[in-house]
């Protein structure tokens, strides 16, 4: 691997990110992001805001605010939120000329080599204003799973739902008024032609179940020709004469949009490229991975993906690490109806270290997880606060009494942890659960170690404690930053000797 490439799909920019968010993709893309560096990887982290999704539109008509006021709003708290809790964006992407010129490049291509195709399609109508309705417009009954929801990708099963087929459609904005339905022609991409390519590929690619399941699901009918243009006005507007006043579907974004934040993402560190999918190309020596929630899944890895095969020429992603919904106190999260927990409204009671460390050990890898303040508050004081500060005063006692050795048995102890740590961190098996859990593990022990300190110990103890905090460095960020002159792995895990230094303390909530 020469360039690790890390993207988070963006938010709709309807609003801030919450705990939900945070916990799920973002979280873990900024500690992935961080470990590769510390190990030598080039890496770059790209995310954004979503600004074509018309669930802008009914939120910005529910708080009754314009949807152009209240995407640039939301961007901005979203940049203020991921900047609080330490989560380092290289690139971070919004509409734009650049992007749009982006996306009607990508389309042009599939479009003038006859990849795109014309359909006649179904779809609820609003007489009373005219619209055609889709996506955030429109709410019903998935086809498959029966639960209430939007149209376009149902947020319970993940798969793609067309708005015809919704049971029982209404209005969002005009629930009381009758539906009727209209057919327009639109512009789609014919998934199931890339069947065999995309079953070859999800072979080879490691899942998580539930996506694998997701993936399953899919692949057990012919896959439906998934849009490209939709009949609206709320969007990037489409500049194929088949179609004329249509936009290009908001979900189809995604993948120029990611070629568009990795090229910020290097551009932020130096890079100078010759074109905006440079780093997608196929010998441009990057390496792919997505971090996302399961209900984005769908447009991503499998109509993505046959999209880019149909392109050729690109790299295709490696990996795709998915997450269930993290509830807050035993619901969803819902900004609608004030069951939210922002970021940064706790991190201004709360250190952020703690936070991480928290959302990390409950992130919803394999199945919906909970967050509640008191477990965050129990945990983190006897598993992280409590245990560091009495091992940090271990070490403090030593300082100013010279080098200290360090032993064989040590050392080597000092290279099993990092490979513990690793075990975590890497890709395939990433996973922001098993460090957290590894994280404590080792602290504990270090707490152990540190009880029965010793002048024959004390070069053994505060060696495992510099290498701990390198590891734990991805997550505890604050405290590594204040520990370490830098954060890189292996650090001196083969030296002899060590010239301890005073550490600093974990604070706990309100400290």
């Amino acid at each position: 691997m020469n360039r690790l490439v890390v993207i988070s799909p963006a938010p709709t920019a309807n609003g801030d990110l919450h705990l939900g968010h945070l916990a799920g993709p973002f979280l873990a893309a900024d500690v992935c992001t961080r470990y590769a560096r510390a190990a030598g990887t080039e890496a770059l982290y790209g995310t954004g805001m979503h600004f074509t999704q018309n669930y802008i539109v009914t939120a910005a008509a529910r708080l009754g605010v314009a949807p152009e006021d209240l995407r640039e709003r939301s961007a901005e708290q979203v940049r203020q939120t991921l900047t609080t809790m330490g989560v380092e964006v290289d690139g971070f992407g919004c509409i734009g000329d650049r992007f749009t010129k982006l996306v009607m490049d990508f389309y042009d291509r599939l479009h003038s080599t006859g990849k795109l195709e014309l359909r006649t399609v179904r779809f609820p109508y609003l007489p009373s204003t005219g619209e055609y309705l889709m996506d955030a417009y429109v709410t019903g009954g998935c086809p498959f799973c029966l639960a209430d929801g939007y149209a376009g990708i149902c947020e319970s099963c993940g798969l793609p739902v067309a708005p015809g087929d919704l049971i029982g459609p209404r209005s969002t904005l005009h629930p009381e008024e009758p539906l009727e339905y209209r057919e327009a022609d639109i512009l789609v991409f014919p998934v199931e032609r890339y069947r065999a390519d995309l079953e070859a590929y999800f072979a080879r690619t490691p899942m998580r179940p539930g996506m694998a399941q997701l993936i399953e699901s899919a692949l057990a009918g012919p896959l439906p020709d998934f849009p490209i243009t939709q009949p609206t006005s709320w969007g990037i507007p489409a500049p194929f004469p088949e179609v004329p006043g249509q936009v290009i579907y908001p979900h189809m974004e995604g993948m120029p949009w990611s070629m568009f934040t990795t090229a910020l993402a290097a551009e932020k560190r130096g890079a100078v490229l010759t074109a905006d999918d440079e780093l997608w190309q196929e010998d441009s020596g990057s390496t792919v991975v997505y971090f996302l929630g399961l209900d984005a899944t769908y447009p991503f890895a499998i109509v993505g993906t046959a999209m880019l095969t149909a392109l050729g020429g690109h790299v295709l992603p490696a990996q795709y690490i998915t997450n269930e919904f993290y509830e807050l106190a035993n619901e969803k999260f819902s900004t609608s109806r004030g069951h939210v927990v922002s970021g940064r409204e706790l991190a201004a009671e709360v250190p952020r270290d703690l936070i991480r460390f928290h959302l990390c050990a409950t992130s919803p890898e394999y199945q919906r997880t909970d967050f509640t303040h008191e477990a965050l508050l129990r945990v983190s004081e006897t598993r992280l606060t409590a245990p560091w500060n009495r091992v940090a005063a271990a070490v403090d006692a030593w300082v100013d009494r010279g080098p200290l050795t360090v032993s064989a048995d040590a050392r080597r102890t000092a290279l099993r942890m990092i490979e513990r740590f690793a075990d975590g961190y890497e890709l395939p098996r990433f996973s922001v659960t098993a460090v957290a859990s590894t994280l404590a593990e080792q602290l504990g022990r270090l707490d152990r170690l540190a009880a029965s300190v010793t002048a024959e110990t004390a070069g053994d103890l505060c060696h495992q404690v510099d290498v701990f905090l390198r590891c734990a460095a991805p997550i505890l960020i604050d405290l590594a930053a204040g520990a370490l002159p830098d954060t890189t792995l292996p650090g001196q895990v083969d030296a002899d000797t060590i010239t301890p230094k005073r550490l600093p303390r974990l604070a706990g909530a309100g400290g």
